[in-house]
């Protein structure tokens, strides 16, 4: 048997199939690879319900399901709603917009990050637009008959400070409702993403109340503007719990009401993430919650968290806490506002490989201070700690490249007799001390850590912007004159003529197209992406030349001695 021809096989039938799958992407269908959804719903069915509840369509909060259950607010609420006013307010990293409806917040622009698409022009994440809905919301739920302030409630401006570069800064509001006032605080500091949002709940009756607090974020389904066709990364609601660790739900599970996540936690925190950018809420740990994913109406979907305050008396308060998070997927600074927060970077089955990379990576740029020669840097490191594995696939695939013109004379001697042809290659093999399948199998062993590091580079937001060298200005988009993905179809063009030619006419022409293949699809790739496969093949082409050189030196000393 021929295991060379049979591993080509494999390696060849699979990029065509992973051709065939971006070529499918880039013309809108779906990916051959995307995960299939569970079988059983474990929506409630009270989460089922809102989908045809009237209210739904306006985002009103349902209740926890249980026999104490805060009720929705009136829907005819909204008519009741002044012409909202906007608040604009201005740190150094954001510029955010409130609406005094709610006090929700209804725009985030990103300073620090430009749009894709328009230089100079910052980055907008949150926004409510005929082309966007992407908002976060609170709001307090009671028992039935209860109506006290949502994000649907009128409320007042109380701060007066609009803008802060070096301090913190305190957006407050107010509202008051069926006896309940609640006053909404947004503390925003420099240099940061991480918002930390209180409420004061105040019962101004004369009776007991028992009030339940929701935190929302409601995102349309539409992709990021930055999307691309040929490699697809998850937007959507994401789920994190110490139980269920993190869980993500597609909008079409949500639309087929097979979401599957965990529901009632103590901890852990909900967000939407998209590529390079999250929002996410954590709300106080140790208390129990009840988390929702649904659909909240035509392409619009929503997830919230709602936590009962507990039993306020007759003129007393409560405060509760959460954290906000509007921003990049920065992990370092993610990671220090809630366990697994920096988990919205994700790696998939590959984080345990990936986590250490990415780790890597981040130290090299701290001592080089540019992304692109940290990607070159790693990438040698990598080839030196496989390099014992490397250098035996190149010293076998040099001794296949030896004995070739024989394995062609026996393939003319023995003609279409596969026994004896394959008996007088294993002899030859023996003889030689090869092993037919030793350049195969050690790069078999290295590709989990080249997957692992596709995925650092493809999702990293530090990629996004950063410049390398002359005409790279961004590592996280294509190469503008195609001259990266131009020289890596030439190093793997020029690799497999290193490589011993297979007999086979056929087994020639599948390697011959591979770097077509590859090369075609790195057009499209994020330059960080094309500059790693690179500097990956130019090492190896060195390492084999090398390699090359002391076998052909050796054989000579052989037959002279």
């Amino acid at each position: 048997m021929d295991i060379r021809r049979t591993l080509l096989w494999m390696i060849f039938s699979f990029s065509l199939l992973l051709l065939w799958n971006n070529w499918q992407q880039y013309n809108g269908n779906p990916s051959m690879f995307a995960a299939a959804a569970p079988e059983n719903s474990t929506q409630t069915a009270e989460t089922q319900a809102t989908e045809t509840d009237p209210a739904a369509s306006r985002n009103v909060p349902t209740g926890v399901a249980d026999a104490s259950s805060p009720t929705l607010p009136s829907s005819s609420n909204s008519s009741l709603v002044p012409e909202a006013e906007i608040v604009h307010v201005e740190t150094n990293v954001y510029k955010l917009s409130f609406d005094t409806v709610g006090a929700q917040l209804v725009k985030a622009e990103l300073l620090k990050f430009d749009e894709p698409g328009k230089p100079g022009e910052p980055m907008v994440l949150l926004d409510d637009s005929a082309n966007s809905v992407y908002t976060v919301q609170t709001g307090i739920v009671g028992n039935a008959g209860q109506q006290f302030p949502t994000h649907l409630t009128p409320f007042k401006l109380v701060s007066t400070q609009t803008t802060a570069t070096d301090q913190p800064l305190n957006v407050v509001f107010e509202a008051e409702s069926d006896g309940v006032k609640v006053t909404k605080t947004y503390t925003l500091q420099p240099d940061s993403y991480d918002i930390h949002v209180d409420h004061v709940i105040e019962n101004l009756s004369d009776t007991t109340v028992q009030p339940s607090l929701y935190l929302q974020i409601q995102r349309d389904g539409n992709n990021p503007p930055d999307s691309s066709r040929l490699y697809r990364t998850f937007t959507g609601p994401v789920v994190y719990s110490e139980g269920g660790k993190f869980q993500k739900v597609s909008f079409s599970d949500i639309e087929k009401n097979k979401s599957n996540y965990v529901q009632h936690a103590n901890n852990g925190w909900i967000g939407m993430v998209q590529h390079y950018f999250a929002t996410a809420w954590v709300p106080p740990q140790g208390v129990e919650r009840n988390n929702e994913i649904l659909r909240a109406g035509e392409n619009l979907y929503l997830i919230r968290s709602i936590e009962s305050v507990g039993s306020i008396e007759p003129q007393q308060s409560a405060s509760v806490a959460a954290q906000l998070w509007v921003g990049p997927q920065d992990q370092k600074a993610m990671s220090a506002v809630a366990p697994g927060l920096d988990l919205v970077v994700d790696y998939g089955w590959l984080t345990i490989l990936s986590k250490p990379l990415y780790a890597i990576l981040a130290w090299l740029h701290g001592i080089l201070g540019n992304w692109g020669w940290a990607i070159v840097v790693l990438t040698l490191l990598i080839k030196i700690v496989f390099y014992p594995l490397s250098a035996a696939s190149y010293r076998s695939m040099a001794k296949m490249k030896q004995v070739a013109p024989r394995m062609q004379a026996l393939r003319e001697k023995y003609g279409d007799d596969k026994a004896k042809l394959n008996a007088a290659m294993m002899e030859m093999y023996r003889n030689e001390k090869i092993n037919p399948v030793g350049g195969c199998l050690p790069m078999l062993v290295q590709i989990p850590v080249f997957i692992a590091l596709y995925w650092v580079l493809l999702g990293s937001v530090e990629m996004r912007g950063a410049p390398w060298i002359l005409w790279i200005h961004d590592l996280a988009a294509r190469d503008p004159y195609m001259i990266l993905p131009a020289v890596m179809m030439g190093t793997m063009f020029l690799q497999m003529k290193l490589n011993p030619t297979p007999p086979d006419p056929m087994q020639a022409r599948m390697m011959m197209l591979m770097p077509l293949i590859f090369g075609g699809m790195m057009f499209f790739f994020p330059a960080g992406l094309v500059l790693y496969w690179c500097v990956n093949n130019i090492l190896s082409i060195a390492q084999q030349q090398l390699i090359n050189h002391r076998i052909n030196r050796d054989a000579k000393a052989k037959a002279i001695g």
